[in-house]
């Protein structure tokens, strides 16, 4: 079966496109190349030894997404990875957040809308739950007012989804809510390429390993947490990766109970910010430079799911430790670094 994969070519997108690929899907890229590089092609070819069909299209542009389906008619199945996701910038940009996350969100479903049978995954975030009342957090948990732009496109895009699925029986459709995303692939061909100065923590530490970053900025160290620092729920992209194929065969084979599902995708397990970095003085051998600033705005104290929904009826469940997800990650920035 023929997949699309827009963003493809990014850290979770290329990372699922070989589970894909790994299980006998064709996939076909869709990327407009604006936080990746068309080098990642070389990793996923070296890891899987097929090379996807790669268009460079932004999907923003609507008689280009038509144009493209009409010359693949035969996609069974999208897995929808292209948006903006920095928050700080989606403050000060929220226009172009808008326009880039939801416009072309849109295009994709008005194309699918017309086939006789579509399978679509979503990629959510657990921005959805803003701060939850309760932990860990289950899908029932309340969508909370958005802290950012950013957020608020997830949130958008999922009603948008569900409420599509309501009127259109043909296209079934699982939104994946995740949690932080981190690490690379164990072949170190593929990982997490920050462009400038990365949002992410797990980068940001491993590049001030590297020497890149002189000091690492931990946002508040005075909340009521045990070390008083932000809790996380920090899951290998390769587990998450095989999530969606999993969701994406769920579809295929009429395995779900309605058409619009969701279900959180985590390890269940939260740590702290000062736990990541010991992790990584575990992994790494080298001692870490960091300093507790003041809290950032915006920030969740903390966040971590409850994955017995993924576990129990999606039937996945991830598999690698912090450590281990740590260590691939700083594999991979060494690799960069050569």
């Amino acid at each position: 079966m023929k997949i699309l994969v827009t963003g493809g070519l990014g850290f979770i997108g290329s990372h699922t496109t070989v589970e894909l690929q790994n299980k006998g899907f064709e996939v076909v890229i869709i990327d407009d190349l604006s936080n990746s590089t068309e080098k990642v092609l070389d990793g996923i070819v070296a890891i899987t030894g097929k090379k996807p069909i790669f268009e460079k299209l932004d999907l923003k542009e609507k008689s280009k997404v038509e144009d493209f389906f009409k010359r693949h008619q035969d996609i069974a199945g999208v897995i929808h990875f292209a948006a903006s996701k920095a928050v700080g910038e989606s403050v000060e940009k929220p226009l172009l957040y808008y326009e880039n996350n939801i416009g072309t969100l849109v295009y994709l479903l008005k194309e699918l809308s017309k086939k006789e049978k579509a399978s679509f995954i979503f990629s959510s975030s657990c921005t959805v739950y803003g701060q939850a009342d309760k932990m860990p957090i289950t899908e029932d948990a309340p969508v909370k007012a958005a802290e950012s732009p950013y957020g608020n496109t997830k949130q958008i895009g999922e009603e948008i989804i569900q409420e599509t699925c309501k009127v259109t029986p043909a296209i079934n459709a699982i939104a994946l809510r995740y949690f932080n995303p981190m690490g690379a692939h164990p072949s170190t061909e593929i990982g997490e390429l920050p462009i400038g100065v990365p949002q992410n923590l797990v980068p940001f530490i491993t590049q001030t390993g590297a020497g890149i970053r002189e000091q690492i900025a931990v946002f508040g160290g005075d909340y009521p947490t045990e070390d008083g620092t932000c809790i996380r729920d920090y899951i290998h992209v390769v587990d998450l990766a095989k999530a969606h194929v999993v969701a994406l065969e769920r579809l295929l084979n009429d395995k779900n109970e309605e058409n619009y599902e969701v279900f959180n995708v985590g390890t269940g397990k939260g740590s702290s910010v000062l736990e990541a970095i010991q992790s990584f003085e575990r992994v790494s051998g080298k001692k870490l430079n960091y300093k507790i600033v003041d809290r950032r705005p915006g920030d969740i104290m903390t966040a971590y799911a409850d994955t017995t929904k993924a576990n129990n009826v999606l039937g996945w469940k991830a598999q690698s430790t912090l450590d281990e997800a740590m260590k691939s990650a700083w594999l991979w920035e060494q690799k960069i670094r050569k």
